[in-house]
């Protein structure tokens, strides 16, 4: 290796070394003290930056606090893209979050320390759950294009992989309310296989009142 390359390479070392401590900074800060008790100045502080340094990172507090959490949506569409070609599409998707609850090496939420803290301090915090909000968007838009792909179509033209998505992002969404205001920490697989499992029985539900639909409008 030259030189010239390992100078970007430790740059870069070096700039992850800095987002992560800033991060680690703002979740703990946050969750000690309270989001609305915490200030950019503090994070900062504590990270041993200046404040200038902290806005290169992160746009808000509230960004730099859930950092850790961005990275679960790359898990999950990494286990999508690993699922086996023939699975259906919210099957897979569905595979795909068990195995990253399963990993001990992904280190899922229900595995990771202040995680759940972290999530109920989100429900109750506006401006903390809509930064969540984002970083759960992000991640969708990269599973839709995962699912186009296992389908070979277009997303701009086929709905059908952000409808796949949809559904299952927002199985996990109400597996992850119900696993916060339940107060078990440990519960997150379980309330992830209620929620998939609820998913399923509904979508069997809608396909026979729209075969029934289709039916009656066959005959009318």
């Amino acid at each position: 290796m030259t030189p010239e390359r390992k100078i970007p390479e430790r740059r870069s070392r070096k700039a992850r070394r800095t987002r992560d401590t800033l991060a680690q900074a703002a979740f703990e800060l946050v969750l000690d003290r309270g989001l609305r008790n915490v200030t950019v100045e503090e994070i900062a502080e504590a990270a041993d930056v200046d404040r200038r340094t902290f806005s290169r990172y992160f746009p808000s507090k509230e960004a730099a606090a859930l950092d850790s959490l961005r990275g679960d949506g790359d898990r999950i569409n990494a286990a999508l893209r690993a699922r086996p070609a023939p699975e259906p599409p919210l099957l897979a998707y569905r595979r795909a979050v068990l195995d990253w609850l399963a990993d001990p090496e992904a280190e899922a939420w229900h595995r990771r320390p202040r995680i759940f803290e972290l999530l109920v301090v989100a429900e109750e915090e506006p401006t903390l759950y809509a930064v969540f909000h984002h970083i759960r968007v992000d991640a969708q838009e990269d599973s839709i294009a995962i699912v186009a792909d296992r389908l070979g179509v277009d997303p701009r033209q086929d709905i059908r992989p952000a409808v796949t998505v949809a559904a299952g992002a927002g199985a996990l969404l109400a597996a992850q309310a119900a696993w916060v205001r339940g107060g078990r920490p440990d519960a997150l697989p379980e309330r992830v296989v209620e929620a998939f499992d609820a998913l399923a029985e509904t979508a069997g539900e809608a396909a026979e009142a729209t075969e029934e639909a289709s039916e009656t409008e066959a005959t009318s």
